[in-house]
């Protein structure tokens, strides 16, 4: 419903409820970015000669890796004294009580890619780094399709505005118009996923490693920092501070940005795979060695 410089939000957040199975949009939108990111990682794989059977451990490290660490990040970060208490830690295991934090999602998912990257990189020709540059990719668009989920939970919104965009998010009880502030990231994560993209497809053979993670961490914590001047307090012990916890965790996320832009115009690596050098080497049989020593043996 459209007022007068205001819309009234109070969209039902679930989709269907049968019996004991209730299908949120948060969740389908939360889960909507994985298949998307296994699409874009075989195009990228097809693309630069990987085998594309290495994708099926790949989505299973990411999809632990983002939930176990946007999980951990909300209780550790924002309500620690609440999910540490005797009575309480068990509902740490329990993510679909709600409560997810992206700073905490971006460190389960770094985590996820140093185990890949170690244990099947080295040798089919990539690094950690190579695969974090495809997967921010993927991940800015995944962070539009979670914001949108947001929006349908009617949670994380601004503060009261006479814009005349402002949503009434009547679910929660609210009477004035608020910055819709779910919409404003989704729109800059999008915007983000689609500049690297083109950066990818179009410019690969001309920027270096390291520089499209660099421009997502800069790109994305960056307008995080901005829109949370206009965010309402997540939680209580925000209200009382000039930063608030997602602006503090925003800092080092930029400065991390930073630094790897910089790393790729120092090093000047290549972006693309290099093709690991293939030998026709073979390990010698017990036979073989065993027969090997004989001859040496004859000869001295």
């Amino acid at each position: 419903m459209i007022d007068f410089l205001s819309v009234t939000w109070n969209v039902d957040p679930v989709i269907f409820k049968i019996g004991p199975l209730t299908l949120r949009w948060y969740s389908l939108l939360f889960v909507a970015g994985f298949p998307l990111g296994y699409w874009l990682f075989d195009k990228f794989y097809k693309r630069e000669g990987v085998d594309t059977k290495l994708l099926e451990p790949l989505l299973y490290a990411l999809l632990i890796g983002t939930i176990v660490g946007a999980r951990l990040g909300h209780c550790l970060f924002y309500e620690p004294a609440y999910y540490l208490s005797k009575a309480h830690w068990v509902e740490i295991f329990m993510p679909w009580r709600g409560g997810l934090a992206s700073h905490g999602g971006a460190i389960g998912v770094i985590l996820a890619v140093w185990w890949y990257a170690h244990r099947y990189g080295k040798k089919n020709g990539f690094d950690m780094l190579w695969v974090l540059d495809r997967l921010v990719i993927c991940v800015a668009f995944a962070g539009c399709c979670i914001r949108l989920g947001n929006l349908f939970n009617s949670e994380i919104y601004g503060d009261v505005t006479d814009l005349p965009w402002g949503f009434i998010f009547a679910r929660r009880g609210e009477t004035l118009p608020k910055h819709p502030t779910q919409i404003y990231e989704a729109l800059s994560y999008l915007i983000l996923g689609l500049v690297l993209a083109w950066l990818y497809f179009k410019k690969l053979d001309k920027i270096h490693k390291g520089l499209l993670f660099g421009l997502f961490f800069l790109g994305c914590f960056g307008m995080r920092f901005l829109i949370e001047f206009i965010k309402e307090p997540q939680v209580g012990f925000e209200e009382d501070m000039a930063l608030n916890m997602g602006q503090l965790l925003s800092i080092p996320c930029i400065l991390v940005g930073l630094f790897f832009i910089g790393y790729a115009c120092v090093k000047k690596l290549p972006a693309r795979r290099i093709e690991p050098e293939k030998t026709n080497y073979r390990p010698l049989s017990k036979e073989q060695r065993a027969a090997q020593m004989q001859n040496e043996k004859k000869r001295k």
